[in-house]
């Protein structure tokens, strides 16, 4: 489970900053950067 955790995590973050740099949209990357801080094993897991 831990690693699926960092999986998620990474690919969400490594998005976020695909969608600010790419795509310009802030707030969109932004928080799909948040969620993968979040999602990770040293964030607040949402799944446990």
């Amino acid at each position: 489970m831990l690693t699926l955790l960092w999986i998620i995590a990474v690919a969400l973050i490594v998005a976020g900053i695909y969608v600010i740099v790419a795509r310009r949209e802030l707030i969109f990357g932004i928080v799909l950067i948040v969620l993968g801080f979040l999602v990770g094993p040293g964030g607040i897991s949402i799944f446990g």
